[in-house]
């Protein structure tokens, strides 16, 4: 459900209920829409944020808390640290180093770059950060009680449950969300024409070009023969004067 609420998140390919290993009662799958090699800040925000939506759930429904989202609080953490100690995405300390990893390809242990007195001041930036993400994540789930039982209700029937499957319930009960990315889709199908409408404007340009090169290289060679084959015929006439000259009497007979 934060998935959905949430605009910078990767859309839900898969839902289960079914445990499949220990200590994993089942699990969320996203796929992103578009390959992509790098993530903007928002996006990170956005991934924590629905890292802490099964532990936001089970405060605002049930009161009380679990260790089932152990794993979700351990990679909020390091995604949240590497934020800030990494990827320069923090305001106090800007564009600095704070953290490398070592052995990226064996451990990938963190070592930190920095003072103790600074550990500890990336240590609280860090938690400011979850902490926000976390009350994001309630604010979205408490908003939509409603969805969020509707779905449970749904899942605990089917247990497993597809993207569109999930995506049909949440528009059926939220029809302006629908409205809204419709509406977003349109706009990035625009977007995506006008950008291949420009690329293949500039490749018939960049042909217009070649083809009036490739004239204009024919008109010199053309050029270039006739005034070869003019200098040939004028020394045949040169040559053919010397020749008579030489022979006069031959010319006269």
């Amino acid at each position: 459900l934060v998935t959905a609420l949430e605009k910078n998140a990767e859309p839900v390919q898969k839902i289960t209920i079914v445990p499949r290993t220990m200590g994993a009662l089942g699990y969320v799958l996203h796929v992103p829409e578009e390959e992509k090699y790098l993530m903007s800040k928002d996006e990170l925000l956005a991934r924590i944020t629905m890292l802490y939506g099964g532990r936001a759930a089970e405060e605002l429904f049930f009161d009380t808390v679990t260790t089932g989202a152990s794993n979700d609080i351990e990679k909020a953490t390091e995604l949240g640290r590497a934020m800030i100690t990494q990827y320069g995405m923090s305001e106090k300390f800007g564009l600095i180093g704070l953290e490398s990893i070592q052995n990226r390809y064996l451990d990938g242990r963190a070592v930190m770059n920095c003072a103790d007195v600074t550990a500890a001041e990336i240590d609280h930036e860090v938690m400011e950060l979850l902490k926000r993400c976390y009350e994001r994540a309630k604010e979205l789930l408490s908003g939509n009680k409603d969805v969020m039982e509707r779905i449970a209700a749904f899942l605990i029937e089917k247990e497993t449950i597809s993207g569109k499957e999930f995506m049909e319930l949440f528009y059926e009960l939220r029809p302006e969300a629908k409205a809204e990315a419709e509406r977003k889709k349109a706009e990035k199908e625009a977007q995506k024409a006008a950008e291949e409408t420009a690329t293949a404007d500039v490749l018939t340009e960049g042909a217009t070009v070649d083809e009036a090169e490739t004239k204009t290289e024919c008109s010199e060679v053309i050029e270039d023969v006739n005034d070869a084959e003019t200098v040939v015929g004028v020394d045949e006439v040169m040559e053919a004067e010397d020749k008579e000259e030489k022979n006069p009497e031959e010319s006269d007979s």
